[in-house]
């Protein structure tokens, strides 16, 4: 397993512009999915990297759209030979795994009401109040990953005594972070290339980060403060 740094200390000679954010937005758009420390780390196998070296080559060498290598990469998934590759392309072997393979299909997976409760630990009232105050929402009849991994951290708060109606400043600060996020993009975002709409969601994947970390700094410096 490999943290963050380790993959881009391995991808940067090949791939000097590959940047922390840039592979957070494959991980978004599908193309990786990097395991995840119960602290919420990522943490990459061989596989990942091999991913995103493929995906990185086909930008840089072939300007392929991302729409075009997710295509490619389901392919591979299905264990099959994608069609019309770039000349010169091949896929490696340690691309695909059997973990890799079980990965994506808990990424695309829809939970019900149900599954969400049983994978999270959470009982049906702390379910209820998450979508009560809005920290978890029902599309198209299922929730997601985000879902999930939203009402892990409630489940995991509810033990010290954190309910949901707790968490609502929570929810407003997210809220005002992704205004500040949209606004700062939001040259980038009002063009309509598709390659625009790439940088602009990169961009706010970066700033997010950063605003995360600043946010994590701001609590840490206080906790800090205890202790003296």
């Amino acid at each position: 397993m490999f943290n963050i740094g380790e993959v881009l200390a391995q991808l940067t000679d090949d791939f000097p512009t590959v940047t922390a954010s840039k592979i957070r937005f494959y991980e978004e758009k599908g193309l990786i999915a990097p395991k995840r420390t119960a602290a919420g780390y990522r943490q990459f196998m061989d596989a990942d990297v091999e991913r995103l070296r493929f995906v990185l080559a086909l930008q840089r060498d072939h300007y392929l759209p991302l729409k075009v290598i997710r295509d490619y990469l389901d392919a591979i998934d299905r264990g099959e030979t994608p069609t019309n590759l770039p000349p010169g392309v091949t896929i490696a072997p340690r691309m695909v795994s059997d973990e890799l393979v079980q990965e994506f299909k808990r990424r695309s997976r829809r939970l019900t009401t149900e599954q969400l409760r049983a994978e999270s630990g959470a009982s049906t009232a702390l379910l209820e109040a998450m979508v009560s105050y809005g920290l978890i929402a029902e599309h198209n009849g299922c929730y997601d990953d985000h879902a999930l991994r939203v009402a892990r951290a409630c489940t995991e708060l509810a033990a010290h005594g954190l309910e949901p109606r707790h968490l609502r400043p929570f929810q407003a600060a997210a809220d005002r972070e992704f205004g500040l996020v949209e606004r700062a993009v939001s040259p980038l975002s009002s063009r309509r290339d598709a390659a625009s709409s790439a940088r602009a969601a990169e961009a706010a994947r970066e700033i997010a980060e950063l605003c995360l970390g600043l946010h994590s700094a701001l609590v840490h410096t206080r906790i800090a403060r205890m202790e003296t």
